[in-house]
């Protein structure tokens, strides 16, 4: 018999509007027998079909690519990987990202801070001229209207290498995955590729004068910048 202090059932989870729609396409997907290389249509033209904004259809794509069912192309539209799960396993990734997103920008603070401060003590010329590729490499693409996931990417790993700490070095390609998703959803953002652009021109000056205090600051403020996140959370 059941008694006034026994345990309440959980609360629904409110299914949200994006995740509505990455369920749906993801059906569509599945039932059109759509595979690996296939293109979705263009964000307006499947706006329309699914009967949503195309801020709500770009927030369902985000999440879609961050779980890895789509990557995103400048210039090429949205296209298939290949991962075909069922709505629901998809729905439990895209919530299961936002769940450990703020550990994931923990650890990026507590990991990146240190490997900024190391490499301005201790970058080489060759090091510095992968961490300069690699903002020029964001910077063509920002320009050409893309996010600068790519570049970004080439960033950190430069700025990583630089730190000549193999543990380091290591416990970065540990949680690069989860990286890569905070990275997607941060870049998804308006205007977040330029500030983006703007932090690691920060942290890169700081490198190059070789002052480890400006180095690490920067990459902190960095990394606060980029955790505003809330994307896929509204």
């Amino acid at each position: 018999m059941s008694t006034p202090d026994s345990k309440l059932p959980s609360p629904v989870a409110r299914t949200r509007l994006y995740e509505q729609v990455a369920e749906q396409i993801t059906r569509w997907v599945a039932e059109a027998g759509l595979g690996a290389g296939d293109r979705l249509p263009p964000e307006r033209e499947l706006a329309v079909q699914l009967g949503v904004s195309r801020a709500t259809l770009s927030q369902a794509l985000v999440a879609l690519e961050v779980v890895g069912v789509v990557a995103v192309r400048h210039g090429d539209g949205t296209v298939l990987t290949g991962a075909q799960p069922a709505a629901a396993p998809v729905l439990s990734a895209i919530r299961a990202h936002a769940d450990r997103l703020p550990e994931v920008i923990d650890a990026r603070d507590a990991l990146e801070t240190k490997i900024a401060r190391l490499a301005a003590e201790r970058r080489t010329e060759e090091d510095l001229a992968a961490i300069q590729a690699a903002l020029d490499a964001m910077a063509a693409d920002v320009e050409a209207g893309g996010r600068g996931v790519e570049g970004d990417e080439l960033f950190h790993g430069a700025v990583t290498r630089a730190a000549h700490s193999r543990l380091l070095a290591d416990m970065m390609g540990t949680i690069g995955e989860l990286i890569r998703e905070s990275r997607i959803e941060s870049l998804s953002q308006p205007e977040r590729p330029r500030n983006s652009l703007a932090g690691h021109r920060a942290v890169a000056d700081a490198i190059a004068a070789g002052d480890a205090d400006a180095a690490a600051r920067a990459m902190h403020e960095h990394i606060t910048m980029v955790s505003d996140v809330a994307l896929l959370r509204d």
